[in-house]
């Protein structure tokens, strides 16, 4: 198995974020990874002198397993890769670690997006090179 890279982001976690259990709510796991997956299409992909991604990108298919819960404290730490790119999709893994325990995983199907012409489109060659460094094999 060859190795992948993993974009690693620290999600902070607002009072908003609780329940009235004092935990984070279900629903707002999605919100941190939502944080963590704009910094990798927006701010990491821009760094890599790639802005498509901001064009549009839209969710076909979120996959969330909770493993413990997550209270409010420290920034969680979100780490990321690719674990399928197909020729106009592509699926991102996550695990979200609260003081360094990993309390849940999650998948995202994204799919490039023409929002001006209101279709899907299929991936750029510069994408591919983009996400191709945090592809599971």
């Amino acid at each position: 198995m060859t190795e992948h890279a993993r974009f690693v982001h620290d999600v902070a976690v607002r009072w908003s974020d609780m329940d009235a259990y004092g935990h984070v709510n279900n629903a707002r796991f999605l919100t941190l990874y939502e944080e963590a997956r704009v910094a990798m299409f927006f701010v990491g992909a821009r760094k890599h002198g790639l802005g498509s991604f901001e064009e549009g990108i839209v969710i076909a298919r979120h996959e969330i397993d909770y493993l413990r819960p997550v209270d409010y404290g420290d920034p969680v730490r979100v780490e990321m890769w690719i674990s399928q790119m197909r020729a106009a999709s592509f699926t991102v893994s996550y695990e979200l670690f609260d003081d360094g325990v990993l309390a849940s995983r999650a998948k995202s199907i994204c799919v490039p997006y023409h929002l001006a012409q209101g279709h899907p489109r299929r991936l750029s060659d510069a994408e591919r090179e983009f996400l191709q460094p945090y592809l599971e094999s």
